[in-house]
């Protein structure tokens, strides 16, 4: 159980060996409550009120921001994504490469439904995105993916279709050669395991998650490794992201 006293700018955890105090000031304080709005958030759809340039964008607006400062860091030439949906990250994703003029995006998802794909392709940001349809696993859908990178080129990818732990380690494996040393393979919604038994989770999500395929991926190939990005501009005393991408991070050494 958790309470907050706003009055007394403390948040108290009662635990198994009693009750923890922390100081609302404070990076634990901090994190006790945001786990607690990141639930909260997950439980209300928190993150189906948002969109990006007038398309739907599901997604954590923390996770949003984080990502801009990795791809501004990075500053991919190509940023592929697996799942398109209403298509509000391509546009993001497109909208960022638009303002540094420099990148374009690659969306790909079994299915585009037809209202999306027409709003997509009508968007100011379209000329900068490339849409395929088919699994993202598929040998001739991944062989047509790599076909847009061209020689020496910077290569981001995002994973963010079937969120099952196989899925998501059959997509590492797929794309994350295509990945820059430098650069990142992001594999989203690691929250899954992190929410079992709130409203629309499943009991398998403890261990069938992206968050567990990142860890089994990283374990057999040396040469990638779990890493948060640094955060360039931090005044605060908190240093974790609020996320719905824990251990989502997976940058090629």
């Amino acid at each position: 159980m958790i309470t907050i006293d706003e009055a007394a700018g403390v948040v108290t955890v009662d635990g198994p060996e009693g009750p923890v105090r922390h100081s609302m000031a404070s990076a634990e304080g901090f994190k006790v409550v945001s786990d607690a709005w990141v639930r909260c958030g997950w439980d209300a759809k928190y993150v189906y009120s948002f969109s990006w340039m007038g398309r739907p964008i599901i997604q954590l607006p923390d996770d949003m921001v984080r990502i801009q400062e990795v791809i501004y860091a990075v500053k991919p030439d190509l940023i592929i994504e697996t799942g398109v949906a209403h298509g509000g990250s391509l546009i993001f994703y497109a909208s960022l490469c638009k303002a540094m003029d420099k990148g374009r995006i690659v969306g790909i998802d079994i299915e585009i439904r037809p209202h999306n794909r027409a709003a997509i392709e009508a968007h100011e940001m379209f000329p900068l995105i490339s849409l395929i349809v088919g699994s993202s696993t598929d040998p001739a859908v991944v062989a047509e993916v790599a076909g847009h990178i061209k020689p020496g080129e910077t290569v981001l990818v995002l994973l963010d279709s079937n969120h099952t732990k196989a899925h998501v380690l059959a997509e590492l494996e797929a794309y994350a050669p295509m990945v820059t040393p430098g650069s990142y393979i992001v594999a989203t919604d690691g929250i899954m395991g992190h929410v079992v038994g709130a409203p629309r989770t499943q009991p398998g999500w403890s261990w069938d998650n992206p968050e567990a395929a990142a860890q089994d991926f990283v374990a057999a190939h040396a040469e990638f490794v779990i890493e948060e990005p640094a955060f360039p501009f931090n005044e605060g005393v908190t240093t974790d992201r609020v996320t719905y991408w824990p251990s989502g991070f997976i940058r090629r050494r």
